[in-house]
Parts: structure tokens; C-alpha cells; sequence
């Protein structure tokens, strides 16, 4: 049988799909795609609260403000990208949608009108640590329950990116 790869592949076209051969068992794909979800979920939420503070931050600092929001959601957006990007390796499908993220995520959306400046900042910064702490649970189950070193080491170079954006808006803090 022949394809024609500009078409998508269904099961309708007698096609399986075909799911990961790396040497972790279903229930360990599904278990890390349940955990990378739940993340993406909480970055989607982090990147908008953080988009919302770019568009709204005011005063004397404006301008450095301003940019180093945008520096913050920019190194989200490819984090975003890397997390889908995994769960689809690992033969999963990721949330897509504003009502599933606003679902599984563990963060508070800000709903607020008028942010202070000051306040933009600590809401970050404990989104930022709360992400930190909850990534840190996931390396140790996708290490040592699931046995899967490249899930953790993965979620490891995630969580020290949330660690050194916390530090940066913990130094504008003090």
C-alpha cells in the first residue's frame, strides 16, 4: 500500500498509530504526559499573566519593566513550544485549548484590573517558585517511580530556567 505523505495519515486509511518503541511502557508515557499537561497548562497561565503585566506595566521604570517582560514571555513561548514538542514524542497529545489549560493548571489566573508594578512582580515571582516546587516533585516521580531519565532531565533544565527567573524578579524585589 502506498501513501501519499501530503495527506494525513487516520485510521480510516487502514493506518495505526503508531506509538513510542523507547523502552517505557504505556503507563509510564501516559503517566508523563499526564505531568507535562499539567505543566504546559501552568505555563500557558504563567506566559498570559506575564504577557498582561508587559502590556500594563507603568511608571518611572516603564521601559526596563516593559522589556524585561517581554524577555520573560519570549523564553515561556519556547519553553511552551519544547514541552508540546515532548509530550508528542512520547506519543501524547497536548492540551491545546484556553478552557483545558485554565483547568489543569495549579496557578491562580489574574483577573485583576489595574496591577501595581510592585505587585506584577510578587505575583511572578510565587508562580514562578510555586512552577519551580511542582517541577521538582515531577524530576523525582519521572526519575525514580517512572524511570525515566530523559522525562527528568528534562524537567530538570526546565525547572532551573523558573529558578533563574525567579531569581531575576526576586533582585528587582529587594
Amino acid at each position: 500500500m502506498t501513501t501519499d505523505l501530503n495527506k494525513p495519515e487516520t485510521k480510516e486509511q487502514g493506518v495505526k498509530n503508531i506509538q513510542p518503541n523507547i523502552g517505557l511502557s504505556k503507563d509510564v508515557l501516559k503517566k508523563d504526559n499526564e505531568l507535562l499537561n499539567a505543566y504546559l497548562a501552568d505555563l500557558h497561565v504563567l506566559y498570559i499573566k506575564t504577557r498582561k503585566y508587559h502590556w500594563n506595566v507603568a511608571g518611572p521604570s516603564f521601559k526596563e519593566y516593559h522589556e524585561f517582560f517581554e524577555e520573560q514571555y519570549k523564553q515561556m513561548e519556547e519553553m511552551i513550544d519544547e514541552v508540546a514538542e515532548r509530550i508528542r514524542m512520547l506519543g501524547g497529545k497536548p492540551l491545546s485549548t484556553m478552557a483545558d489549560f485554565v483547568k489543569e493548571t495549579s496557578l491562580e489566573e489574574d483577573k485583576s484590573g489595574e496591577v501595581k508594578t510592585r505587585d506584577m512582580f510578587e505575583r511572578l515571582l510565587a508562580d514562578h517558585e510555586q512552577v519551580t516546587r511542582e517541577l521538582r516533585d515531577d524530576v523525582k516521580t519521572t526519575d525514580e517511580e517512572l524511570e525515566d531519565a530523559g522525562t527528568a532531565d528534562f524537567l530538570t533544565g526546565l525547572m532551573e530556567e523558573h529558578e533563574k527567573m525567579a531569581w531575576m524578579l526576586r533582585k528587582y524585589l529587594s
